[in-house]
């Protein structure tokens, strides 16, 4: 990355109540920890609006507070501009995979390079499934497979 040049990463699951504000903290709290805050721009985002307007998941709060990392998110729903101003768009699972790049397909000069966050997973676990319908277990693992792929995606070269 040249010097001053600020990078973007939208992270995309279906409600932006569960996998993507966990990504979105997670990473959040990386950058701030490796003192590189000010080269990039975070945020999350659905690609439904079933949740639009509400808070994380009280689970994933709770895991979250747990580790030590503050949620500030309101669901929202991916707009075009988002495929035409960040960078990455990285997606939880196939599904958010073919939705956000149907949708991409209908934006003129979509910059975004879209691909699934668990692509940067060292552990090889591709899909980061929703934790919804699960329990607070279920909302760990989600948080362990975003710091692996969170680490893994910042330490790459921009």
């Amino acid at each position: 990355m040249a010097a001053g040049e600020v990078k973007s990463v939208l992270f995309v699951c279906l409600g932006n109540i569960c996998r993507s504000p966990i990504a979105e903290a997670v990473f959040r709290k990386l950058v701030t920890d490796e003192k590189v805050e000010n080269k990039w721009r975070i945020d999350s985002a659905a690609t439904s609006t079933y949740e639009i307007g509400n808070p994380p998941d009280y689970r994933g709060q709770t895991c979250m507070k747990k580790h030590g990392i503050t949620m500030n998110h309101i669901a929202r729903q991916v707009t075009k501009d988002d495929f035409q101003t960040f960078d990455y768009i990285l997606c939880m699972d196939e599904s958010n995979l073919r939705d956000l790049k149907r949708k991409s397909n209908q934006v003129k000069d979509c910059k975004a390079k879209i691909e699934l966050l668990g692509a940067y997973d060292p552990q090889k676990q591709l899909i980061i499934e929703d934790p919804y319908y699960g329990n607070e277990k279920d909302f760990e693992t989600v948080y362990e497979q975003c710091v692996r792929c969170c680490k893994a995606f910042l330490e790459k070269p921009h």
